[in-house]
């Protein structure tokens, strides 16, 4: 079943207005609400007095109306008094001054205090929950990041992950290459956060540090898993991610989790639009990719955003059902929008939700009430179907923060170019998963493998069984870098896949933003940028060459057979309409599942039910486009038949039972 809910701060409101809330959300087809994830200072208003009889009657109130609730732990939002009386609840910057209390987040995670009551108020929260029948699940916290925390605390919890990861200094002195600038360590004692004074530290080092801070966030949402696992074993336990790209390995953090939540702005100002909703496909396939399994939205939008930036662009009609569609299209089992009203207070005053501060329920209400009635209505319909890529692009958290210790190239940015792989691949249509680049992919048969800048012989391997197996691995400029210790391989790029792409770069060019020239075997021109690997095959034969600068005519792309497959070894960052016409040819020869002729704007997405197949046909632009379904089929929206021509107004959405 797919779940339509919304947001809800009791706490926000006089206790007038709830019980005519719950009404109202419960005729608008709201299903679950997310409640207290921000409360502490009202469940636990001084040390060890818990107050939980307005939080009691709130969830009552919503469960007389049919409608389930999902309890957020308040340890995002440490309340005053703890941080006042326990100083060391609050985090340390690089320069060693103390973070204090701020809008929220403030908070180490390493602290012997924060722990403490932490564990202590999620045991309150859950026992007196674990038995009511309206509470289905938690979200533990709220949008986990890294905090960069340098106190004694962590100072020591770093050694300690570091003795255990390394057994001895020696071991630890040789894996960071410390020999350089005298950096050897003698005693552990020396080994101390990345302080302030110089950016200009070992990137192996930092490197590790960002695995420990990952480490300290899994540790800390330990504590209140375990609580919520002893205590509430029938209910389902998540976190809400934040986006990407993002420095804390959300594949770690939700590991243990039951399945993963992402919070999720598509951007509604108009500069953005063009590429907002190729971004968020790439964000949602992410998060499907997480525990390759449906997922929740936890947070969406419900009006125009306003905090600590100026105000979007207030979401044109349609844009609220339409991206709310996309969510679904890509593996979303339930969609909660941010959030029931705007709330007259705080910070997030202007985080619109979908009622305005006048409290008068407008076209965004109406808007949001008539896509509850559909996807209510279809969601017995859709229910056990899954989204299952026949394509797959590879992402990591230890890429993009290596990239970010080390930037290449100017210009050259990891999810940048993660997202114009991914673009060209949703513009073609291609179904798609993006997946940890740790993941066994066997059964993909066409795999991008964006610049394994950090490659261990292992994954080198798998990625060549696949190949040899029947997959097209493409690989791109910066693989086989270095290795997982984030020290340079001594031996030919692309390292531990030389070989199998039969390639070697003899050379490289880091031209950042300059615009260089690539020309393809049909005499067709590219621009290129950012980077220049002058290629020697050694068994690949070239696509693509250069065709400028002193590396004019040499080779730029390769393509070598291998076992029922092939590599691919892209060696510059071409401009889109490259990848377009690359994938496009690859995917047609390998016999993948794609929708041709796209209009820009407009994306697909397949969700498989046993034999039926549910084609989501989505324009996510401002005008009106037309798409060729191939034919005529049922939509399951309108129960009328649709085709072959499909039209759609602006922010228009179709679904259709589609057989190839």
């Amino acid at each position: 079943m797919t779940l339509m809910g919304v947001v809800y701060y009791p706490e926000h409101w006089e206790r007038a207005m709830w019980e005519n809330d719950a009404e109202l959300m419960a005729r608008t087809g709201v299903r679950v609400v997310r409640l207290a994830e921000f409360a502490w200072s009202l469940l636990e208003p001084k040390e060890g007095v818990y107050d939980f009889a307005w939080l009691d009657e709130a969830i009552e109130l919503f469960h007389r109306q049919g409608i389930q609730v999902v309890l957020g732990t308040p340890t995002c939002t440490p309340p005053n008094w703890l941080t006042e009386r326990y100083p060391d609840v609050l985090p340390v910057d690089v320069h060693l001054k103390t973070r204090q209390a701020g809008v929220r987040g403030h908070r180490c995670y390493n602290s012997p205090s924060m722990r403490r009551f932490s564990a202590t108020i999620v045991r309150k929260m859950a026992e007196r929950y674990a038995a009511h029948p309206a509470v289905i699940g938690w979200q533990i916290d709220n949008e986990f990041g890294l905090n960069e925390c340098c106190c004694p605390h962590c100072e020591a919890r770093f050694r300690e992950w570091a003795k255990d990861k390394y057994g001895s200094l020696e071991a630890l002195n040789r894996a960071w290459g410390t020999v350089v600038w005298s950096g050897t360590y003698s005693e552990w004692e020396q080994i101390k956060p990345p302080l302030g004074g110089t950016a200009f530290k070992n990137p192996s080092y930092l490197l590790d540090w960002k695995r420990f801070e990952t480490d300290a966030v899994v540790a800390f949402q330990q504590l209140q898993l375990d609580v919520l696992r002893e205590t509430c074993p029938g209910h389902f336990v998540t976190h809400n991610i934040w986006s990407y790209p993002m420095a804390l390995d959300y594949y770690r953090l939700c590991a243990p989790l039951d399945f993963a939540s992402l919070d999720y702005y598509p951007n509604t100002s108009l500069e953005k639009a063009g590429t907002s909703g190729y971004g968020g496909a790439l964000t949602l396939d992410l998060a499907r990719g997480i525990k390759r399994r449906g997922f929740w939205i936890m947070e969406t939008i419900s009006g125009p955003p306003g905090c600590w930036f100026p105000m979007w662009r207030t979401p044109q009609p349609g844009f609220i059902r339409a991206f709310a569609w996309q969510c679904i299209a890509r593996g979303a089992e339930a969609v909660v929008h941010f959030q029931w009203r705007s709330a007259p207070v705080g910070a997030e005053q202007f985080w619109h939700g979908l009622i305005d501060h006048s409290n008068v329920p407008g076209r965004r209400y109406e808007e949001y009430a008539g896509l509850c009635e559909e996807v209510n209505r279809l969601s017995g319909t859709l229910d056990g179907s899954e989204v299952a890529g026949e394509a797959a692009i590879l992402h990591s958290h230890e890429l993009y923060n290596a990239f970010q210790i080390q930037p290449q190239a100017e210009g050259m940015d990891y999810f940048d170019n993660l997202k114009l792989y991914h673009r060209a691949l949703t513009k073609l249509g291609i179904l798609t998963d993006a997946v940890n680049a740790a993941e066994d992919l066997s059964g993909y048969r066409l795999i991008v493998a964006p610049s394994l800048y950090l490659l261990d012989e292992e994954r080198a391997k798998h990625l060549e069984d696949c190949a040899r197996n029947g997959a097209t691995v493409i690989l791109t400029n910066r693989t086989g870098v270095k290795n997982d210790n984030n020290v340079c391989w001594i031996r030919p790029l692309p390292g531990p896949l030389a070989e199998a792409a039969g390639v070697t770069v003899s050379e490289y060019d880091p031209i950042g933003g300059e615009l260089h020239a690539m020309v393809d075997k049909q005499g067709n021109s590219y621009a290129c940028s950012q980077w220049c690997d002058i290629l020697t095959p050694a068994g690949a034969e070239p696509i693509a060459w250069y065709d400028d600068d002193f590396f004019a005519g040499q080779p730029a792309v390769t393509v070598r057979k291998l076992g029922k497959g092939r590599v691919v070894y892209i060696g510059t960052v071409a401009e889109e309409r490259y990848y377009i016409e690359l994938f496009r040819e690859l995917a047609d020869e390998i016999g993948l599942t794609r929708l041709d002729g796209l209009p820009e704007g407009v994306q697909i997405s397949v969700r498989r039910k046993g034999q039926t197949r549910y084609l989501f046909v989505l324009n996510l632009s401002r005008k009106r486009q037309e798409v060729s379904l191939g034919g005529t089929f049922a939509s399951v929206l309108t129960e009328s038949r649709v085709g072959p021509a499909l039209t759609l107004e602006p922010y228009g959405v179709e679904i259709v039972e589609w057989i190839e």
